[in-house]
């Protein structure tokens, strides 16, 4: 089973940057295809922030969109998200996700374990 570590969160003013950074907590023996930041915030459901393929291509969440980056490292299956112009509404639990998709077409799912952004205004 694969685990996904994410490290990188904390506490900044409105306005401030962090950068989040996610590892597999061991060597994977497969492709992964996509990789992506999700958060939640109290209340609220998961959502989507961003995602990246293997190939490079991105995709945001109109809420983050000219204000974060996803990157990924294709060999080392890592990836990180840098985060600027922080909002107060941009706290949240972020959590990295890792997807293999099989040859069958099946998809599988890894998820970390989250760590807390919080920013205040």
């Amino acid at each position: 089973q694969v685990q996904l570590v994410e490290s990188g969160g904390g506490l900044v003013q409105a306005g401030g940057s962090l950068r989040l950074s996610c590892a597999p907590s061991g060597r994977i023996f497969f492709s992964i295809n996509v990789m992506g930041w999700y958060r939640q915030a109290p209340g609220k459901q998961r959502e989507l922030v961003a995602t990246i393929t293997r190939d490079g291509m991105t995709d945001y969440a109109d809420s983050v969109k000219g204000r974060f980056t996803i990157t990924r490292d294709g060999a080392k299956n890592t990836a990180s998200l840098q985060m600027n112009s922080l909002k107060p509404e941009d706290t949240a639990v972020y959590y990295c996700n890792a997807v293999r998709i099989l040859v069958s077409g099946a998809r599988s799912d890894y998820w970390g374990q989250g760590t807390q952004v919080t920013i205040s205004s």
